[in-house]
């Protein structure tokens, strides 16, 4: 996990229980992709996670929402630094927003079904952290939340993130996923699924070119109105303007190499490893296993 300097991953850096671990590494990552030319990070990803079997666990914080909330407050401030359009700092962008790490039996993309006691009091926490800490962009999950596509979710997006939350950034979908709501049963077809992702209050198409292909139709008939594209445009400009990028739209290229060599990364990846090290206490001299064991049982409900 970084950029070019590699630090352990969210899950080892949150088992360290010290936001500070997880603060100092997105600093550096971000210093670093800034150098490349990077103004924009597609994390922290800050989903709940309380069944063993789905395979996204590592990139987020683990089951319990205050340690969530700690870490995802931390890593804005670690990617954003003070103020978005800080130097040497990235725009993060808090997902899946929300309740993707909830999916049925732990396949993934697999329906989410949450009653709204348990969305408020353990899957939005770290979101709501994430807005309190100022986090630039959020991305909306792929799933069915209670047989609503996340992405087409009204109540996620609209009610909660921007009414309850005075969030002021911009929404992008994760990878095709206006284009999924096709799939989904939530959209007769890609037109459809512009109008009602716009409405729910995604403002960026993620790679599925659903938004290029149908939103100046439907604002030519009518469906939509053209304030409803310029509110989603000037939600993306504003984040361009405080990033700095109309006024400095090219980098220096030979800083990268200046940057990336700096010998205090490599001493902040080494002490985050030394704090995320989870160990073990060996009671009663279990461990070494004797090589005369022939069988183990590992017994427990995962």
């Amino acid at each position: 996990h970084g950029y070019r300097t590699i630090f352990p991953v969210p899950l080892a850096m949150a088992s360290s229980w010290d936001p500070t671990v997880a603060e100092r590494a997105q600093s550096v990552a971000a210093k670093e992709a800034r150098a490349a030319g990077l103004h924009w990070t597609f994390g922290p990803m800050l989903d709940i996670a309380r069944d063993a079997r789905w395979g996204r666990i590592v990139e987020g914080a683990g089951e319990d929402p205050f340690l969530g909330a700690a870490m995802a407050a931390a890593q804005v401030r670690g990617f954003q630094g003070p103020s978005l359009g800080a130097p040497d700092h990235v725009v993060a962008c808090a997902k899946h927003f929300a309740g993707y790490g909830a999916a049925d039996g732990g396949r993934d993309y697999d329906p989410v079904y949450l009653p709204e006691g348990l969305l408020r009091n353990v899957y939005f926490p770290p979101f709501k952290a994430a807005v309190e800490a100022g986090v630039g962009t959020f991305m909306s999950a792929y799933m069915d939340l209670n047989d609503v596509p996340a992405s087409g979710n009204r109540f996620l997006l609209r009610d909660v993130l921007r009414g309850e939350w005075g969030f002021k950034g911009f929404v992008v979908s994760d990878a095709f996923a206006i284009a999924s709501l096709v799939t989904q049963g939530f959209a007769r077809d890609g037109r459809d699924a512009a109008f009602r992702a716009l409405s729910a209050g995604v403002d960026m198409d993620m790679a599925s070119n659903t938004y290029l292909q149908h939103l100046a139709r439907l604002v030519e008939e009518g469906t939509l109105k053209l304030a409803d594209i310029d509110a989603a445009v000037r939600r993306i400009l504003a984040i361009k303007v405080r990033m700095g990028l109309f006024e400095q739209p090219y980098i220096d290229e030979a800083k990268l190499a200046q940057v990336v060599a700096l010998p205090e990364h490599r001493k902040e990846a080494r002490l985050a490893a030394q704090r995320s090290m989870v160990l073990l206490r060996n009671e009663g001299g279990l461990l070494p296993l004797a090589k005369s064991l022939k069988n183990i049982a590992v017994i427990g409900s995962l």
